[in-house]
């Protein structure tokens, strides 16, 4: 094998088109994923009426929501909301840049999981560019308490999870998942986890004007004493792996793919972005560092060396 994997950069190798519903705004909406260039990151491109449209970075800048989704706005009134499903994806699989087309404030809900975006991107294919790959290199613990919650970043050889939650109900309760993040990993324990809901709280958010488009096709509905979806649930614990699929999708707002460990106990999107935060506003808590680059590598050395490279930090 020629070059050393997770070197370079990947976009998407072609176009792709999906259409859905905004699970709160009940809209249909429309989205092409892009092929982009070397360190465009992931980029949302609203189609606002005119030839342009508006352009919002997936930034821990951009945030400007964490009520029940992540919102991105770009400070002058345009927005993208209910983000983290797909970014989760394009991260997940290993997508560092890509312009995302869409034509409503919403990013479609699909079957409430990433696994609809993750067969669009299949579909696309990935592309290998000139561009080294980056990663954030968590070099020290940072913690964040929120009203009972915690989470925190720790260095860690790889990006690793240990994500636990806490539900008042016999459905729930206490669950706990602890994975090492890759490509195949995501695929097979992440990406099919559904987003859930408490049927008790439909009314309320129907009031706020929230969860229009949530229905039994694309959110996992718990009721007094059982679960209202037919199917009933994907995985004993979905309820569990669906936070650490939200998690992966808020984390992949830092920029590039996290050299680190994140822990979060009665986490979400809110304590998501707190921890990000609090991560770039200590400048001796990260670095950002290049994949180094080998002429030739054998494929069982891959993983090896990619944890015992000697990376030199470089800020940005």
């Amino acid at each position: 094998m020629k070059g050393f994997i997770g070197a370079r950069q990947t976009t998407l190798a072609s176009e792709v088109s999906l259409t859905g519903t905004g699970v709160h705004s009940g809209a249909p909406v429309s989205i092409v994923l892009c092929p982009a260039d070397g360190d465009t990151g992931l980029r949302f491109l609203l189609s606002n009426g005119d030839a342009e449209g508006t352009e919002i970075a997936a930034d821990p800048r951009s945030v400007t929501g964490v009520t029940l989704c992540t919102v991105l706005g770009d400070g002058n009134g345009a927005s993208i909301a209910t983000v983290e499903h797909l970014l989760a994806a394009l991260s997940g699989l290993g997508v560092d840049n890509a312009l995302i087309e869409i034509d409503s404030s919403e990013v479609p809900i699909m079957d409430g999981s990433a696994s609809c975006f993750v067969e669009a991107i299949d579909e696309a294919g990935l592309a290998e560019l000139d561009a080294p790959r980056r990663f954030l290199k968590v070099l020290k613990r940072i913690r964040v308490e929120d009203a009972g919650a915690y989470g925190e970043l720790a260095p860690h050889n790889g990006f690793h999870l240990d994500v636990e939650i806490d539900f008042d109900t016999k459905l729930i309760g206490t669950q706990r998942i602890e994975i090492d993040v890759n490509p195949g990993s995501f695929r097979r324990e992440l990406s099919r986890a559904r987003t859930f809901g408490f049927m008790k709280d439909v009314e309320r958010l129907w009031a706020a004007g929230l969860a229009l488009g949530a229905s039994l096709e694309n959110t996992v509905a718990i009721g007094e004493d059982r679960i209202i979806n037919r199917e009933g649930l994907r995985f004993s614990d979905e309820f569990v792996r669906h936070k650490a699929l939200d998690a992966v999708g808020d984390l992949a707002l830092a920029g590039a793919p996290i050299l680190g460990s994140f822990r979060s106990h009665r986490g979400g999107h809110r304590l998501n972005a707190l921890v990000l935060k609090a991560l770039f506003a200590d400048a001796d808590a990260w670095t950002m560092i290049e994949a180094p680059r080998y002429r030739e590598v054998r494929h069982a050395e891959l993983s090896h060396r990619l944890a015992a490279a000697n990376f030199a930090p470089e800020r940005s």
